[in-house]
């Protein structure tokens, strides 16, 4: 898995991280009454703030990531405080395809399990 494959992405998927938009997968939290997810944020470069003032949005094949795994309690979810008892169980910052695939192999985690974010309960 050195050489990031294209392949094991689902085309909407693949084309949301090109165009910068955030995955999801849920995964075990740390205990009873936590919920816990990963999340891929593709990185804005200066060339996407740009596009976005023009009223577009710029896909780009090369982004860097940054991977988070959240722990949350599971009460306050649904709340304006989601963030209230969250952990950063763990982070990093990827420089390509390639290197995503990677971290997301040393994680355990699979491309299909990623998902939009409004098709999971995560609150960010």
């Amino acid at each position: 898995m050195n050489e990031h494959d294209p392949a094991q992405w689902q085309t909407d998927k693949l084309n949301a991280l090109r165009l910068g938009r955030r995955l999801v997968t849920e995964v075990s939290p740390s205990g009873q009454g936590r919920r816990a997810f990963v999340d891929i944020r593709p990185i804005r470069a200066d060339a996407d703030h740009v596009a976005s003032r023009e009223g577009w949005v710029r896909p780009d094949r090369d982004r860097t990531f940054k991977l988070e795994h959240w722990d949350y309690d599971a009460d306050q979810l649904d709340g304006f405080d989601y963030d209230a008892g969250a952990v950063l169980v763990r982070a990093a910052t990827v420089a390509d395809g390639a290197e995503l695939d990677t971290a997301l192999h040393a994680w355990n985690l699979l491309p299909g399990q990623f998902l939009h974010p409004w098709d999971t309960d995560d609150p960010r």
